[in-house]
């Protein structure tokens, strides 16, 4: 008799909490344990090699606790770690269970919404420095013209609360700009960080109106009910009881504050080591 589990759902940090939001609003029925990698985060500034090693610990932390499938809330982690889990340790070590990632799902939008087919992705440096949202929009939509930028300041200004005061804003603003002025045909930013919809308000405040602004919460929603719909072999390793679980390598308290803060919502974690 097959073990079933709940969704799980990874991130370095709180971003990922924005995409687990989504979800459970597409999809709550089911079961879902988040685990944040706070300790360690943040993600995008680390090397290939140790970003694959903290999330492949992430994951095997996951599948412990009886999770068959895990979505990697995490552009850096899907960025430069989702393809070697698939294809070298999945394969070998554990056939039967799935890791997805953000990126495929949110390339495959971008195409849909833009008029001009001049877009702009902002992420992290890890990220950008992968140039994962090119090369897959050039199997998707190789016409798209692809402006990326980094925002290195944008996920401490998150998870330190400092995004809406007027250095905060300075940040936020001097990004867009940047962007924008590399190429002002642009019509549609991805946010290509989960962390940064919760500074949606600020950054729909400081861009023209006429850019439409893609957040990756709903896209991953439904780009999960869809894989399930096609994968009913895995449903039936989840369970559905409407519940979701919590946990962080950092201090529990701080994150369960933090947290509760970010998502306006009332948020217990429970500590995990990974190793």
């Amino acid at each position: 008799m097959s073990v079933k589990g709940p969704i799980g759902v990874f991130d370095s940090g709180y971003g990922g909490l924005t995409v687990l939001k989504e979800i459970r609003e597409k999809l709550p029925e089911y079961d879902f344990l988040y685990l944040g990698d706070n300790a360690r985060a943040p993600y995008g500034s680390r090397s290939f090699e140790v970003v694959y090693d903290y999330t492949w610990q992430a994951v095997q932390a996951l599948f412990e606790r009886g999770c068959s499938l895990v979505i990697l809330a995490c552009n850096t982690a899907s960025a430069k770690a989702l393809r070697s889990i698939q294809r070298l340790k999945l394969s070998e070590f554990h056939p039967e269970k799935r890791v997805l990632g953000v990126i495929r799902p949110s390339t495959e939008e971008l195409d849909k919404h833009t008029k001009t087919k001049h877009v702009g992705v902002l992420a992290t440096e890890g990220t950008i420095r992968s140039n994962s949202y090119e090369i897959e929009l050039a199997k998707f939509a190789p016409d798209l013209v692809v402006n990326q930028h980094a925002c290195p300041m944008w996920v401490p200004l998150i998870e330190n609360n400092q995004f809406d005061t007027p250095g905060g804003i300075y940040f936020i603003q001097n990004d867009l700009t940047q962007i924008l002025n590399k190429d002002p045909k642009i019509d549609t930013i991805l946010l290509a960080c989960t962390h940064y919809p919760i500074l949606i308000e600020q950054i729909r405040k400081l861009l023209p109106a006429q850019i439409e602004i893609l957040a990756q919460g709903k896209i991953v929603a439904e780009s999960l009910t869809d894989y399930l719909k096609r994968h009913p072999e895995i449903v039936e390793k989840c369970t559905r009881n409407s519940t979701v679980t919590y946990m962080t390598t950092e201090n529990a308290l701080i994150f369960s504050e933090k947290a509760s803060s970010m998502m306006n919502d009332d948020i217990v974690a429970e500590h995990l080591t990974l190793h």
